[in-house]
């Protein structure tokens, strides 16, 4: 035996000699453990039956999206959900709406009569949770989320947890409906502003092309159409003027020859000398028809440029009229010779004198003046015509020279009012867009929050968590008692082994004397031990009974 006990490793020889030790320790010291165990498990027990039960109930909203497609109304509200529910929650749980909930269903009426409403209000807020469901933090938004509150009534929390439920779906629809107004209140006033701007600057572009009617670019094409039939105008009036001039010279000289003449012999034939050198001989009625021939021509070049109507062409109409009467007066009372005359007969007439007659008195004398004032007005009408015709040919060269600083000026308007009229329709469709989100809020068809898991009736308690409890008591009242035995053992160190024993003294053990105890003394040990276990078992059974009901009633 010795040499089995040599050859004994050391290492399970120490475990072995630590097991007996604690193994004996637990023993020696046994009521030092067993009494601030069970002590402790009962108390925790008995303290928990004093804690009221707390109930729990939840509901669950599920956050269901636009009903119509966004490609046909595009929402106004861009704010994610996690900020809305903040929002939401800031809202919901204020302190006046707290307050009259604990009005409403009577919470906390212990501490109500002792504590300040701030209070309260803390309390509710730390019975309250709000936990979103699948949450994704990269795009801020959930599918949904929890709410759930905790009352001393299974009933209370389930009414309380329905009311939060309502008010917060409430909140929802009340929230996006007032967002959606007040963008399209928004959009609207922004709407009116830009329509006032823009007929404001239509307003200007408009004042700015009747300021410059005629020199705007749209107008230069005719503008430059018109010049040129004026500079043609020009031209014929200036040729006719020149033409106008040689014939008042002709005129003036038929009547300086008229002047000089001499009579003829016979049917009112005179002889005009137009120099010394030459002379002709013209008839009255030939001067007439002449005259008459050349106010005609001068008819048919007005009607070229007038209309019948015109001062000038009436005016020329009425000496075509006199003209012709004149020339009819003169046909009938200028005699036409007979075919029958003899030569000499024509010659004794030509050669008997004449009675003499003054130039003033003679017809053709008094048509060539009325030709001369004819020729007269004419000349005033186009020297009148010249100077009219260079006026506007000024005013529409003037026109075509303003016509680049107008266009510059035009096109800076313009491209002010179309950048108005691009922003105001902008802000219109946006305005359009906004008001049918709006009645979309309205009939409650955008994102909303929809009950999927209404309020629970809870049958457990949620807190306090018994058995959780319990069980730690009697965890904490077994670590105490060992620490307690542990102590004792340490504060008194008997020998209990040979081992101990040699290990303290320093000279060797030479005899041991054995426990011998007398029959009473035996009896007695054995009366101890039974009281012990008996004692014991009773202290076990109470913390188990304890701890099964604490488990029943959790």
């Amino acid at each position: 035996m010795p040499d089995e006990q040599h050859n004994i490793p050391e290492d399970e020889s120490n475990l072995g000699e630590t097991v007996g030790r604690l193994f004996g320790l637990i023993v020696r010291r046994r009521w030092w453990i067993l009494l601030p165990a069970c002590g402790t498990a009962l108390a925790v027990v008995a303290v928990l039956q004093k804690i009221p039960n707390r109930y729990t109930s939840e509901a669950t909203l599920l956050v269901v999206s636009q009903q119509v497609p966004e490609r046909y109304v595009v929402p106004n509200s861009t704010t994610d959900l996690s900020a809305a529910l903040q929002a939401m929650k800031r809202e919901v749980l204020s302190r006046a709406q707290l307050l009259k909930i604990i009005d409403d269903f009577g919470l906390y009426p212990k501490k109500a009569k002792r504590v300040a409403t701030e209070t309260l209000v803390e309390l509710m807020l730390g019975d309250i949770d709000i936990q979103p469901l699948d949450e994704n933090p990269v795009r801020r938004d959930f599918s949904a989320f929890k709410i759930s509150f905790i009352a001393e009534a299974p009933a209370l929390a389930q009414e309380v947890t329905s009311t939060l439920t309502s008010l917060f779906i409430n909140e929802n629809l009340r929230t996006r409906e007032e967002q959606a107004t007040n963008t399209t209140r928004f959009l609207h006033e922004q709407v009116e502003a830009k329509r006032k701007k823009l007929e404001e600057q239509e307003q200007l572009l408009r004042d700015f092309k009747m300021q410059h009617v005629g020199e705007l670019p749209e107008q230069q094409q005719g503008n430059l159409g018109i010049l040129t039939g004026l500079q043609n105008q020009l031209q014929n009036a200036t040729a006719s003027l020149s033409h106008a001039q040689e014939q008042r010279v002709y005129l003036e000289a038929m009547l300086s020859g008229y002047r000089h003449q001499v009579n003829t012999t016979d049917g009112g034939v005179r002889v005009v000398a137009g120099s010394p050198s030459a002379t002709r001989v013209v008839s009255p009625v030939e001067a007439a028809e002449s005259d008459l021939a050349r106010l005609q021509s001068a008819r048919a070049a007005l009607l070229s440029r007038y209309t019948p109507e015109h001062p000038d062409v009436v005016k020329i109409e009425r000496e075509i009229t006199k003209a012709e009467g004149a020339l009819q007066r003169l046909r009938v009372a200028t005699p036409t010779p007979h075919k029958e005359e003899s030569p000499v007969a024509s010659a004794k007439a030509a050669s008997r004198p004449a009675p003499p007659v003054e130039p003033a008195d003679d017809p053709a004398v008094a048509q060539i003046k009325s030709q001369l004032e004819a020729n007269r007005v004419e000349m005033d009408n186009l020297a009148q015509d010249e100077k009219q015709l260079k006026a506007r040919i000024a005013q529409y060269e003037n026109r075509v020279n303003q016509t680049p600083v107008r266009e510059q000026q035009q096109a800076a308007l313009a491209r002010d009012t179309e950048a108005l009229r691009q922003e105001f329709a902008d802000l219109l469709k946006k305005e359009q867009e906004s008001q049918l989100a709006t009645n979309l809020e309205k009939q409650q068809g955008g994102q909303q929050f929809r009950l999927v898991d209404p309020a629970s009736l809870p049958a457990v308690p949620s807190s306090p968590k018994r058995l959780k409890l319990s069980g730690g008591g009697a965890a904490a009242g077994l670590f105490l008692g060992l620490a307690l035995a542990f102590v004792m053992e340490m504060k008194h160190s008997p020998f209990y082994t040979e081992k101990e024993l040699t290990e303290r003294l320093s000279p060797p053990l030479v005899l041991s004397i054995p426990l011998l105890p007398t029959p009473a003394e035996e009896r007695a040990r054995i009366r101890k031990g039974a009281f012990e276990w008996l004692a014991g078992s009773a202290l076990v059974l109470v913390v188990l009974i304890a701890e099964f009901y604490v488990y029943r009633a959790s």
